[in-house]
C-alpha cells in the first residue's frame, strides 16, 4: 500500500516528482533513526525537517489574527491570554486528524474524498478556499498600507488632507467612477499618500510572486519559500517582542501567568460576564483556523513528497511551526496592548478598535507605534503569498487540470487583485456572501476530516484504537463545537447584521477609547481569522474592507 501511495502522492503534483527519490528513501530511513533516540535529539531531528505547518502559521498570522488580539488584549488585558493557545490547540488536532487521513491514503483529497462523501459538497469546500482567499487578500493589503502610511507619518510626513482641504481631482474621478459599482475609494488621503500606498503594496505583490512562484519549481523552490515565511515569522516575533522588552518594566508577571492559566476565564464587568464578553471568547475559540487553510494543508504534505512514514514529523511540524509561532505572536500583540497603556481596566468588549488605532495609543516607549506596524506589516506579508499558494493548488483541482509548473503559478495570481485593497474596498456583498459560504463550510469540513479519520474502510488501522483514540476524538468533537459556535458568530456579524443591521447597539458594548489621531491613521484591519468588527473614523479610514470580515488570516 505505502508504494502505491507514494505514487498517488507525486501524481500531478509540480514539486513533488522533483524530490530525489534516494533523498526522500534516505530521509524515510533518518525518520526511522530518529524513533531509537532521545526525546532532545529527537525533537530537534524533527524541527529541522519542519515545513507545511509554516504555511498555516503564515496563514493564519494574518489581519484577522491581529484585529482579535488588539481587541482580546485592549478590552482585557492579560485576562485572553488563555483563548488564542487553546483555539489553536483545536485547530490543530483537527489538521492532526487531517495528516492522519491524507498521509494514510496519499491521495489528493479533492478527488479521494469527493468520492467517500458527496462531489458537490467538496466543491463549495475549494469554492469557500476560492472565496476567502481572494475576499480575504484586500483586507491585508489594506492594512499593510495604512501601516506603511502611520510608518511615514511618524517621521513628518503629511498624507492625510486636512479638514476642508480638496481632494486631488484625480482621485476625486476614480471615487467618482467605482462608487456607483459599490466600490469605496480612499479619498482621506493625498497624491503622496496614494503613492506610499500603492508603492508599498507593489513591493509586497512583487515579492510575493516571486517567492510562490519558486514554490512551484520543485523541492529546492518549496525549500526556499519556507525559509522565507521562516524569516518573515521571526521577523514579526521580533517587532512585537521588541515593543514588549522596551515596556518590561511595565509588566505584572503574576497577572500574566493567570492570564496564560485562564484563572479569570470569561472576565467579569462590573461582578457579571456580559454576553459580549462571551461571544468574544467563543469566537475565538472557533476561528483559529480558516477554510483556506484546511485545503492548503493536505496539499503542501503531498507537496513535500510525506507518506505515512511522516505522520508523526507532521504532528511535530504542526506543533512546532504553528502552534508555537501563532501563540506567541498573538500572546506578545495580547501583553502590548497592555503594557503600552490601551488597555485601560474597564474589562468590556472594545468595539471600533483597529490595530493602527491601538498602536496610535501607544504610550511609553517613542516610536512604539512604528515597531508596531512593522510587525503588522510582515503579519500581512506572510498571509499574502499563503493565500497564493492555497489558490494555485485549488484551482487546479477544483477545474480538473493537471497541476502543472505553469497552472500553479497562473492560478496563484488569482488573489493578487486583493493589492487593490491598499485604497479601495470591495463593495458589501462581496464579503456577505464570502463569509456565507466559507463560515458554512468550515464547521461541515471538520466533521468530513472527523468521520474519513474514524473510517476504517477508508484508513484501516490508521483510526487508532483504545483510550488514545477515544480522547483524540473526545478533543476533535470540542473542535467541531467551537467551529459551528464561532461560525454562527461571524455569520450572524458578517452576514445577518449586515443584510439586516440591528436597530439599537447592545447595551453592554462600550466604544473604543479615544486615541490620539494621526495623519495617516487611515487603514483598517478588517478581520479575517475571526476577528471582531471594527471600523476606524470614517474621516481617517481607508475604505478596504469596511465591511469587516471574520476568520481567514
Amino acid at each position: 500500500m505505502s508504494s502505491e501511495n507514494e505514487k498517488s502522492a507525486d501524481a500531478g503534483l509540480p514539486m513533488s516528482p522533483k524530490w530525489d527519490p534516494k533523498k526522500l528513501a534516505a530521509e524515510k530511513a533518518e525518520l526511522r533513526n530518529l524513533e531509537t533516540l532521545p526525546l532532545g535529539k529527537r525533537s530537534l531531528g524533527y524541527i529541522k525537517r519542519t515545513g507545511p505547518g509554516l504555511l498555516q502559521s503564515a496563514m493564519t498570522l494574518g489581519a484577522g489574527s491581529a484585529t482579535a488580539s488588539v481587541v482580546a488584549g485592549a478590552s482585557f488585558g492579560y485576562k485572553l491570554l488563555w483563548v488564542q493557545p487553546l483555539a489553536m490547540f483545536f485547530g490543530v488536532m483537527m489538521l492532526a486528524a487531517l495528516s492522519n487521513v491524507v498521509l494514510t491514503r496519499g491521495e489528493r483529497p479533492y478527488k479521494s474524498f469527493g468520492k467517500e462523501i458527496w462531489k458537490p459538497l467538496v466543491f463549495l469546500w475549494a469554492l469557500g478556499t476560492i472565496l476567502s482567499s481572494v475576499i480575504w487578500h484586500f483586507p491585508q493589503y489594506a492594512l499593510i498600507a495604512g501601516a506603511g502610511r502611520d510608518l511615514f507619518a511618524a517621521f513628518g510626513a503629511q498624507l492625510a488632507i486636512p479638514e476642508g482641504g480638496q481632494v486631488p481631482s484625480w482621485i476625486q474621478g476614480i471615487s467618482d467612477a467605482l462608487t456607483p459599482l459599490g466600490f469605496k475609494v480612499n479619498t482621506s488621503i493625498n497624491t503622496l499618500g496614494y503613492i506610499i500606498s500603492l508603492g508599498l503594496g507593489a513591493f509586497i505583490l512583487a515579492m510575493n510572486i516571486i517567492v510562490v512562484f519558486n514554490y512551484g519549481k520543485g523541492s529546492k523552490g518549496v525549500k526556499l519559500y519556507e525559509r522565507f515565511l521562516r524569516t518573515m515569522i521571526a521577523l514579526v516575533i521580533f517587532f512585537f517582542l521588541l515593543v514588549c522588552v522596551l515596556n518590561i518594566k511595565r509588566v505584572d508577571w503574576l497577572e500574566l501567568l493567570k492570564g496564560f492559566t485562564g484563572y479569570y476565564g470569561f472576565p467579569k464587568t462590573n461582578g457579571v460576564v456580559e454576553p459580549n464578553t462571551i461571544m468574544q471568547v467563543l469566537g475565538m475559540l472557533g476561528a483559529a483556523v480558516g477554510i483556506n487553510m484546511t485545503f492548503l494543508y493536505p496539499y503542501s504534505l503531498l507537496a513535500k513528497g510525506w507518506g505515512e512514514e511522516h505522520k508523526k514529523l507532521a504532528r511535530w511540524d504542526l506543533g512546532m511551526t504553528m502552534f508555537v509561532p501563532f501563540t506567541i505572536v498573538t500572546s506578545l500583540i495580547i501583553v502590548a496592548m497592555t503594557v503600552t497603556g490601551v488597555y485601560t481596566g474597564a474589562d468590556s468588549v472594545q468595539t471600533g478598535l483597529t490595530p493602527l488605532g491601538a498602536a496610535a495609543a501607544f504610550q511609553g516607549i517613542p516610536y512604539g507605534n512604528v515597531i508596531f506596524c512593522l510587525g503588522l506589516i510582515g503579519m500581512c506579508g506572510g498571509a499574502v503569498s499563503v493565500h497564493m499558494v492555497a489558490c494555485g493548488f485549488t484551482m487546479c483541482e477544483m477545474l480538473g487540470l493537471d497541476m502543472t509548473q505553469k497552472r500553479f503559478r497562473l492560478f496563484a495570481l488569482t488573489p493578487c487583485i486583493g493589492f487593490l485593497g491598499v485604497v479601495i474596498s470591495l463593495p458589501m456583498w462581496f464579503p456577505i456572501v464570502a463569509s456565507a459560504v466559507c463560515f458554512t463550510m468550515l464547521p461541515i469540513a471538520y466533521f468530513i476530516f472527523m468521520y474519513l479519520n474514524n473510517k476504517r474502510s477508508y484508513i484501516g488501522d490508521a483510526v487508532g484504537k483504545g483510550w488514545k483514540r477515544a480522547v483524540f476524538n473526545i478533543i476533535l468533537g470540542l473542535a467541531l463545537i467551537f467551529a459551528c459556535i464561532g461560525s454562527g458568530k461571524s455569520i450572524k456579524s458578517n452576514v445577518i447584521d449586515k443584510l439586516a443591521p440591528p436597530k439599537a447597539p447592545a447595551a453592554e458594548t462600550v466604544p473604543a477609547q479615544a486615541v490620539p489621531e494621526t495623519p495617516a491613521l487611515d487603514a483598517p484591519a478588517a478581520e479575517e481569522q475571526e476577528a471582531p468588527e471594527a471600523a476606524a473614523p470614517e474621516e481617517t479610514t481607508a475604505p478596504a474592507e469596511e465591511a469587516a470580515v471574520e476568520s481567514e488570516n
